[in-house]
């Protein structure tokens, strides 16, 4: 792992975040660290989950540069270091002491009438109809019909978004390592009438999923909310570029669920 000498700071607006902020400033420049706003090393969020997918959002995915996590929020599956240890964490930057993980992310093509467009995401998208009625779609891996699905939507995450609103449809947990996504059903009708599937499907990285839906969709990706109209086809698969994180050296994926589960 490279020396990291130039940081740039993503801080959330509240309060509790901009104290950790002034806090942390303090303790970088001790070790004559240096605070830039370009050519950096490393990128530093300070607040929630919903602030790391921010700064990695603003940052466009960028694969030449360090990310971490100061957690000033609630729960903080991406935001790794607490705030009591912000000291520890500048010393450990100072000596190198981290290991860096790559993290996979999604990237979707959405195909209409009039347009294509590319997006990124780090946790997931979520897909529903505009008008939020029932959502009929089939749905393909690598141009094999998986389901004709039926119900509210779909939600497709990444491993790094498994834990996140995933968890909350009851999809499967993946091992952070594995680069792969989840199709987790919201709501699948499963009756004499519509055949669907109700349990997540784990798809590896070398496929390509494909939506098509023919109607106008309402989406969610890591957040962000958009509508299409006359949606045609949307694909989506592990991208082949990945973000470095960086880790302390006694982070564990399986520890991390435990002390969150029981946050």
């Amino acid at each position: 792992m490279r020396k990291i000498n130039n940081i740039k700071l993503f801080v959330n607006d509240d309060e509790k975040s901009q104290e950790v902020a002034k806090k942390l400033q303090e303790e970088l420049l001790k070790y004559d660290f240096h605070l830039v706003d370009d050519a950096y090393d490393l990128v530093i969020s300070i607040g929630g989950d919903g602030s790391f997918l921010h700064m990695v959002r603003e940052e466009n995915f960028n694969d030449n540069i360090y990310y971490v996590g100061i957690n000033a929020g609630t729960l903080g599956f991406l935001q790794e270091i607490d705030i009591d240890k912000t000291d520890d964490f500048v010393q450990r930057l100072n000596n190198n002491d981290f290991k860096e993980e790559d993290l996979s992310f999604e990237e979707t093509k959405i195909l209409t009438k009039n347009s294509e467009e590319v997006f990124y995401s780090l946790n997931e998208i979520v897909v529903r109809k505009e008008d939020f009625s029932l959502l009929k779609v089939s749905v393909y891996v690598d141009d094999e019909l998986l389901e004709n699905f039926t119900g509210d939507g779909l939600l497709i995450s990444t491993s790094t978004g498994s834990t996140a609103y995933n968890m909350s449809f009851g999809g499967a947990i993946i091992y952070n390592t594995l680069k792969a996504l989840s199709i987790t059903p919201i709501a699948p009708i499963n009756n004499k009438a519509y055949k669907t599937l109700v349990n997540p499907v784990i798809i590896p990285d070398d496929k390509i999923i494909k939506l098509k839906p023919q109607a106008n969709l309402f989406l969610m990706i890591d957040g962000k909310i958009m509508t299409f109209d006359n949606v045609l086809e949307l694909t989506t698969k592990v991208s082949n570029r990945k973000i470095k994180c960086l880790r302390m050296q006694g982070f564990h994926f399986i520890k991390t669920i435990n002390q969150k589960r029981n946050f």
